[in-house]
C-alpha cells in the first residue's frame, strides 16, 4: 500500500475483459479499474469515485467494445464523516486531451 502520495499515474490493462462475454464488457471494465484502485491503494471499493471522463472513455466502444487499457491518474484524500475519517480514492483519465466530446 503506497503512503499518501499527490498522485500517481497507472496504466490498467483491460484485455482480460475479452475473454468473457461480450454483452456487458464496459460494466466489467469499470468494475475492473474500481477494483485495481482498491487493492493498489487499500481503500474500499465503494470509496473508489470514478470521474466521468473515465466512464465516458471505457464506454466509447459501447458495451462491447471497451478500451484494451486505460491510463488514469489516482488521488487519494482522507475524508471526515459521521463514521469517522476514511481514505478516498478519486480516478481521472490521465490524458483528457485523447477524449472526444
Amino acid at each position: 500500500m503506497p503512503k499518501e502520495k499527490d498522485g500517481v499515474i497507472y496504466t490498467i490493462n483491460l484485455r482480460r475483459l475479452y475473454w468473457g462475454r461480450r454483452s456487458n464488457r464496459a460494466k466489467r471494465a469499470v468494475r475492473m479499474v474500481r477494483e485495481f484502485v482498491a487493492r493498489h491503494f487499500g481503500v474500499e471499493p465503494e470509496d473508489v469515485k470514478i470521474d466521468n471522463t473515465v466512464n465516458n472513455y471505457l464506454w466509447s466502444g459501447s458495451i462491447t467494445k471497451p478500451p484494451a487499457r486505460v491510463q488514469v491518474y489516482v488521488t487519494v484524500k482522507t475524508e471526515s464523516g459521521e463514521e469517522g475519517e476514511r481514505k478516498v480514492a478519486y480516478v481521472t483519465l490521465a490524458n483528457v486531451k485523447d477524449v472526444e466530446d
